[in-house]
This record gives C-alpha cells, sequence and structure tokens, in this order.
C-alpha cells in the first residue's frame, strides 16, 4: 500500500507540474491597469510582460490598456484592475482625499513630462502665460499630464480656470492634434514628442523633465514618475504577488541598463514601437536616464511631489499627508537583495 500511494502521489506531482500548475504563486492572477502602453514612461512594465520576466518571478499579469492614467486610477479604485503601472503623483492625491493607494516600486526617476506647442500656433504661445485662454492638450483630465500643466499654470500666475483642458491621448490622436492645430499647447511624453521634433525642426518646448537637469529646472528637486501602485489594503493581503511583481521590474530594470536601445526596442511589441522605428529608438536613447537602476523611491523625491501638488491643490496642502504611507521600499529592497545588488 506505501507504494501505491507514492505513485498516487508521484502521477499526481507530475499532472500538476505538467498542467502549469503549481502551489502559490503561480496560480496568482493579476491585473496591471497602464494609461497608455505606448508611452516610453511606462516601457519597464510592458518590457517586464514582453521579457516573460513576471511569469519567471511567477506570477500570472493581465496588461489592461487605459487612454491615459486618471482612467487606470479608476480601474483600480473600482476593483476592475489589482495594480496600476501609472505616476506615483496619484497616491499623493488621493491620500488628500482619504483614500490609501501605496507604490511598491518606482521605475521612473523622472517624470518624462514635456510642454510642447502645437507648431501651428508658434506665433501667438511663446511662454506658460500665453496658454491664458487656449486650448491645452493632455492624456485625459485628471492623469499625470493634467496635474502638470496644472502646476506649471500656476507656477507662472495663470488660472487654470482660463485654460481649456482637452483629453488627447498620449499617442498618435496627441501628434495629430498638435500637427492639426486642434490645440494651441500639449503635455506629451516620448516617443511623441521626439516624433514631433523630427517632423518640427522649430517644435517650441516650454518646460521638459525628460532629464536630471530639466527636472531639478522645473521642481527643484528629484521628481519620480512611473511606479506600480495599489490600494493599501490589496497589497497586505497580497504580498507575495506584490513582491513577484516588484522582482519582475527590478530584473527589467538591471535589463534596461545593460542593453542598447536597439536591442530593447528589438524586445517590445510591434503595436507599441509604431510605424517610425528609427524615431522611437532615437526617443528611447533620450528616455533611457529617466529609468531607475534600483526601482527604490527617494524619500526627497515624494516630498517633491508633496510640495508641487501643495502648490497647485489647496485640498492637498491642508490635508497634513503622511508621505510615508504613500510608497513602500520594502518589497524592492528585498528584490534587490535577491539580485546581489545594494
Amino acid at each position: 500500500m506505501p507504494a501505491l500511494f507514492r505513485r498516487l502521489a508521484t502521477m499526481l506531482a507530475a499532472l500538476v507540474v505538467s498542467s502549469g500548475l503549481t502551489v502559490g504563486l503561480a496560480q496568482a492572477k493579476v491585473t496591471i491597469a497602464v494609461g497608455g502602453a505606448s508611452c516610453l514612461c511606462y516601457l519597464p512594465t510592458m518590457l517586464a510582460a514582453s521579457l516573460g520576466e513576471f511569469k519567471k518571478a511567477g506570477v500570472d499579469v493581465d496588461v489592461v490598456q487605459f487612454k491615459g492614467g486618471s482612467d487606470s486610477l479608476k480601474a483600480v479604485m473600482g476593483g476592475s484592475a489589482d495594480v496600476a503601472s501609472g505616476y506615483f503623483d496619484h497616491c499623493v492625491n488621493l491620500a488628500a482625499k482619504g483614500q490609501h493607494l501605496q507604490s511598491f516600486v518606482v521605475y521612473d526617476r523622472f517624470p518624462g513630462l514635456v510642454l510642447v506647442v502645437s507648431p501651428k500656433h508658434n506665433d501667438t504661445v511663446k511662454s506658460v502665460k500665453d496658454l491664458a485662454g487656449k486650448k491645452v492638450g493632455v492624456s485625459a483630465p485628471g492623469s499625470s499630464t493634467d496635474f502638470f500643466l496644472k502646476y506649471l499654470l500656476s507656477k507662472n500666475g495663470v488660472d487654470s480656470n482660463s485654460v481649456g483642458v482637452i483629453g488627447v491621448g498620449l499617442g498618435g490622436s496627441a501628434i495629430a492634434a498638435m500637427e492639426q492645430g486642434q490645440i494651441d499647447a500639449a503635455v506629451m511624453l516620448d516617443p511623441a514628442v521626439t516624433v514631433l521634433a523630427g517632423q518640427f525642426k522649430d517644435l517650441r518646448i516650454l518646460s521638459d523633465t525628460r532629464s536630471q537637469k530639466d527636472t531639478l529646472a522645473v521642481f527643484g528637486g528629484e521628481y519620480p514618475g512611473g511606479a506600480l501602485y495599489a490600494q493599501a489594503d490589496w497589497i497586505k493581503g497580497h504580498q507575495k504577488e506584490v513582491q513577484a511583481m516588484t522582482n519582475a521590474i527590478v530584473s527589467t530594470l538591471r535589463w534596461i541598463h545593460s542593453h542598447t536601445a536597439e536591442e530593447i526596442t528589438a524586445k517590445m511589441p510591434p503595436e507599441l514601437i509604431g510605424k517610425d522605428k528609427p524615431g522611437y529608438i532615437a526617443a528611447l536613447k533620450n528616455t533611457m536616464p529617466m529609468y531607475s537602476e534600483t526601482g527604490r523611491m527617494d524619500p526627497k523625491g515624494a516630498a517633491a511631489v508633496l510640495a508641487v501638488f501643495s502648490q497647485s491643490s489647496p485640498a492637498v496642502a491642508k490635508a497634513n499627508i503622511d508621505l510615508s504611507k504613500t510608497y513602500t521600499n520594502s518589497f524592492v529592497d528585498e528584490a534587490n537583495k535577491k539580485l546581489g545588488m545594494k
């Protein structure tokens, strides 16, 4: 009888392995919402999926694409997605409203946001102050592109209510709106900015946060952009899945910094690259310094996000937000330890 039980146990184990069902993590299914997957600011998430890093880490990820960060945020808050691949500033903004979101791995050191003037309106828009009474495109109202616009308007003494904010997405739709002059300016990200700059040599950029130098000039400090975040209660109840996703992103960041833009592009889905592959590669070369090497949140960076929001949002300024609850580095530290990184 014992021999029979051993044979049955062996057969059952073989069946479990062959069917792809392993105990615990490999059965985990997580939905990640991304607001504009073609944007290079979200590349680490999309590349991690393409490289198979999520599966390698032991979690089955379903990436769902949305038009902008505010839409992916709504998906997480509404429960149709578990995790958002979006900008950390949403965690700060929602904290002021009593909603506890927490980022657990940061993949963008800088936000990469760029305020660009439509080539057809170069004569009328020469500074941020000239945007009063104009139409300005953002990925979607309530997204980080919108937050950035409101911050710049406030910083330059322009009443945000005097500006018409229009959702134009981040990819081809935003480029088309700018080319056709449907809007006077837009907050864009790469590769769209580089594509436009290649078509219009006189492209006017009013504000740029694609490099450390430019980000410091705009915000006075480093300003974290893209991260994986979720509702704090969900993170508490799914720590193994969160650790697996963190491991995947940290491994991908390490892979990014050991490969060329051409090699990275070769691993990306064609539909995210678009028709202008050389333009995409050129944009990626400009973007590479933006990606974190460790995935850690810099506390000073988080403080800069709060300072920016406090300037443009009275509600955030009065909320007495505990920043330490809006992010955690515990999963990143564990991932780096596993990879032998400091």
